[in-house]
């Protein structure tokens, strides 16, 4: 596979000015940066020296968030990319937006480029369908949660590297041997909304919120205030009181303590891989994410995180004909499976999944297909399927806010909750009333 990405790459060298000076040219607008921002880099590079019919200019715009709200001013200024990355949580917010975006599944048919919906895993491709099974949005960097562990500072705490940590009972345990050992930062998490409540309730079958969280129909309420939900925030609050849980912020910030050998257990998403195996000098490992044996016999299954490609409106059809080449690129078995081995993001098709085990890449790295195994091993149920909630950035500020007053002993998880799912709901039914 990297023989081929270098070939290409070799190959755009001859590429003739005349024929440079005919592609058609394609704008991506992502949110990468780092080690992945290089990785699509290669891609768009290899795409452009495949071919010389196109040419894919790639620009990064800031974090998930910023690149959202540059592509939303941009299609206002008329000045819009004809593919946009969006963060799962902007999905509402995109299928909203009447006339901005046109429907993966209808570009790719008029551009004549291979694709078949079948192909793509359904726990992923549920998120960016409708009900009707058409593909909205093409699956580009999905991810799911995992628990990393540095075994070196468990051996240096005394503490089995070994031990079960399949459930959050083992794990709190964990906490109090490395804490009683000398650890300074038993636990430290990235994502705390996505981790330790979106997928919890997912995980555990629990709703996030009413209408299967939000996919049947925009009347949807906040339901992230339940026993389950509450019991675990609980737990978590009395971990960060007694030192056990160190919070370091609302995105991944967690993920440089983690990764300098600061922290013993980090639950983070599987496209951690990519920076902890640059980056890390000590003995690491992944575990699938700890479910509550008090709450359910077995976990049911993760959901996806990250981002999917959105097609702009308003761009010519001989530019659509080469969104639609470089769409089916990204979705070819060889470049999805050498993206999942790079980066720790699930391969969006089965057959890059397959493709990666005969290679013997699991065997090779035990661990690493673990984020397949959580998001497939059980088909999705109403609470488990994903979330499609509006203006759901802005309601994720929200839950973030009323977290860290959990960690900080200002509020009880279920006052916290409470409070999230008032404010919450306020932004869901302005989401609604605007969008009928």
């Amino acid at each position: 596979m990297k023989k081929t990405l270098i070939g290409a790459l070799a190959a755009s060298t001859i590429l003739s000015p005349v024929a440079a000076s005919a592609q058609t040219e394609i704008q991506f607008w992502h949110a990468f940066t780092g080690r992945l921002g290089e990785l699509v880099a290669a891609q768009v590079d290899a795409f452009n020296a495949g071919q010389s019919d196109y040419k894919v200019v790639q620009s990064h715009k800031g974090n998930y968030s910023e690149t959202l709200n540059a592509g939303i001013a941009a299609f206002r200024a008329q000045e819009q990319p004809h593919i946009l990355m969006v963060f799962e949580v902007g999905t509402a917010t995109m299928m909203s937006a009447a006339g901005a975006v046109r429907p993966v599944y209808e570009v790719m048919a008029e551009s004549g480029a291979t694709f078949d919906p079948d192909a793509y895993i359904g726990s992923v491709k549920g998120y960016y369908t409708t009900t009707d099974g058409d593909m909205l949005s093409l699956p580009f960097n999905s991810s799911t949660p995992v628990l990393w562990v540095n075994r070196d500072a468990f051996e240096a705490a005394g503490v089995d590297p070994d031990m079960d940590l399949s459930t959050w009972e083992n794990v709190g345990s964990a906490l109090d041997a490395l804490k009683a050992g000398g650890e300074d930062c038993p636990l430290v998490t990235a994502w705390q909304s996505w981790i330790h409540l979106e997928n919890f309730s997912a995980y555990h079958n629990v709703p996030f919120a009413s209408k299967d969280n939000g996919f049947a129909g925009l009347d949807t309420e906040l339901m992230l205030n339940g026993p389950a939900q509450v019991a675990h925030l609980s737990a978590m609050q009395e971990w960060a009181q007694d030192g056990k849980f160190i919070y370091t912020g609302r995105r991944n910030e967690g993920g440089a303590n983690f990764r300098a050998g600061e922290c013993a257990l980090f639950t983070e998403s599987s496209a951690g891989y990519a920076g902890i195996k640059a980056e890390a000098e000590f003995d690491f490992e992944v575990r699938p994410l700890p479910y509550w044996k008090a709450v359910t016999d077995e976990p049911q299954n993760t959901i996806i995180g990250g981002a999917s490609l959105w097609i702009m409106a308003g761009h010519e059809a001989e530019e659509y004909k080469g969104v639609g080449e470089f769409m089916s690129f990204l979705s070819s078995s060889d470049v999805q499976a050498q993206w999942h081995q790079d980066t720790g993001y699930l391969p969006i098709t089965a057959e890059a999944g397959d493709a990666t085990r005969a290679a013997g890449f699991y065997d090779a790295n035990p661990g690493t297909d673990i984020a397949v195994i959580q998001m497939t091993a059980k088909e999705p149920t109403a609470n488990s399927k994903g979330l499609r909630l509006g203006s759901f950035d802005q309601i994720r500020g929200i839950i973030d806010e009323e977290l860290e007053a959990i960690w900080a002993g200002d509020k009880t998880a279920q006052e916290a909750m409470d409070s999230a799912k008032e404010r919450g709901d306020a932004l869901l039914r302005r989401f609604e009333s605007a969008n009928r």
